[in-house]
């Protein structure tokens, strides 16, 4: 990131622009949208690198009454111009902003929060960038690269005093509420293992042939780029961020998001991460064990639940599993019948709502922390990042969440970060 002298003139300068640029907000009555929230209490929000996914979540922000969608902002033209009609679209309106540059996004001062969906190498530090802003943040995951990104991300949100949410929306999801809650409740018993599933492989250090650089306003390739290393363009790295280390998390951080997230919550350890990493003999993390100090041990596998994301918590009583568009599967069977008690207890007794997105705007409102916050993501994401330095070492690791270091292994300590490409850097 650039000098602190530097960024201050530039952020007063595109300030300054974009408050004269900015669209007035419409009343919703002028919409004959009556059920919208007045312009005074609607919390307004950008997008950030809103592509196929990033476009879903958007959809489900705008359908809530409260939420006014104003800017969008990628490096590409043609995804900035598919959001914006898909926003004025929503609002009968020609009024959302589009910018190829985040930070002219994050100078608004009328903008009070921002989605960020762009790819994974990007998440962390856009992220650390807003909250730095002044914005509320909800980011998909993964949401770093590296344990160091993870630690930046949570020590941003306490020191600004932000609201950050990760994208792992399971964690409003009742099927998977259910079994989480009965597993904390210690109606399982005493758990002694955590199944989390994970995606294959890990994505190779490939380079494609050089390719004539399209004109900036078309794909802003040095912004595309970021903070990772420098390469000439090819249109290739655009939508195949799974192809490239540089740009995708890996099979494990992809899932474990996810899945590990979930078995943390169900261990009561979301603010550790497992101590001992054992590698399974393999290139795809199949069977990877991370084991607790408490001695309960997560498993990764690839193994094929009826859907994806798939969660199994064991204990001495029972057991419980989840997955995407499978209903949970419990022993003994008779819990199945404490489902609806159990979630309408955790709603009543948290406050919270069984939407991802309104759990996070309902925060952005009482400013207290959501579900799946910085420091809830930064343990989980731990785990994965150390989990992919055990497979990228091909051996046995120790880590000490304490320290957050690995234990007497210069080797893996250096791989708790990256180097980033100046100025992104965090």
């Amino acid at each position: 990131m650039a000098k602190e002298t530097d960024m201050t003139r530039r952020a007063f300068l595109r300030r300054t622009a974009a408050l004269v640029a900015a669209p007035s907000i419409i009343p919703a009555s002028a919409l004959g949208q009556e059920e919208r929230a007045a312009p005074s209490e609607r919390i307004v929000l950008g997008g950030i690198g809103i592509g196929g996914r990033g476009q879903r979540v958007l959809s489900w922000m705008m359908r809530e009454p409260d939420v006014q969608v104003v800017a969008t902002c990628d490096v590409r033209r043609d995804r900035r111009e598919q959001v914006k009609a898909k926003v004025d679209k929503e609002y009968g309106n020609n009024d959302c902003a589009t910018y190829r540059d985040l930070r002219d996004l994050l100078a608004r001062d009328d903008i009070d929060g921002v989605l960020i969906a762009i790819s994974d190498r990007w998440h962390a530090l856009a992220s650390v960038m807003a909250m730095k802003a002044g914005k509320d943040v909800y980011c998909e995951k993964p949401c770093s690269m590296t344990i160091a990104e993870s630690r930046a991300l949570a020590d941003t949100a306490r020191q600004y005093g932000r609201v950050y949410q990760a994208g792992t929306q399971r964690r409003s999801e009742a099927s998977f509420v259910f079994i989480v809650q009965l597993a904390r409740a210690g109606m399982l018993g005493k758990l002694h293992t955590l199944t989390g599933h994970i995606m294959l492989g890990f994505a190779p250090h490939t380079w494609l042939p050089a390719e004539p650089e399209p004109p900036k306003d078309e794909v802003d390739w040095d912004l595309f780029l970021g903070p990772i290393p420098w390469r000439p363009y090819n249109r290739g790295y655009l939508g195949r961020r799974h192809n490239h280390a540089d740009i995708w998390t890996g099979g494990i951080g992809e899932w474990g998001a996810h899945t590990f997230d979930l078995c943390q919550w169900a261990n009561d350890s979301v603010d550790t991460a497992a101590v001992e990493y054992e590698f399974p003999n393999n290139d795809s993390g199949e069977g990877l064990v991370a084991r607790y100090a408490s001695g309960v041990e997560l498993l990764m596998t690839r193994e094929s639940f009826p859907g994806s994301c798939g969660v199994r918590f064991e204990g001495s009583e029972g057991r419980a599993e989840c997955s995407d568009r499978q209903e949970p599967d419990v022993e003994p069977k008779s819990l199945l019948g404490e489902r609806d008690r159990i979630v309408d207890e955790y709603v009543a007794r948290t406050g919270r709502s069984l939407s991802h997105v309104r759990d996070f705007f309902d925060c952005v409102k009482s400013r207290r922390h959501p579900t799946a916050n910085a420091d809830v993501a930064h343990w989980a994401h731990t785990i994965c990042h150390a989990a992919t330095i055990c497979m990228h070492l091909q051996r046995d690791v120790s880590y000490d969440p304490l320290k957050e270091a690995f234990v007497g292994d210069e080797e893996a300590n250096r791989m708790r970060s990256r180097a980033m490409r100046a100025p992104w850097v965090l």
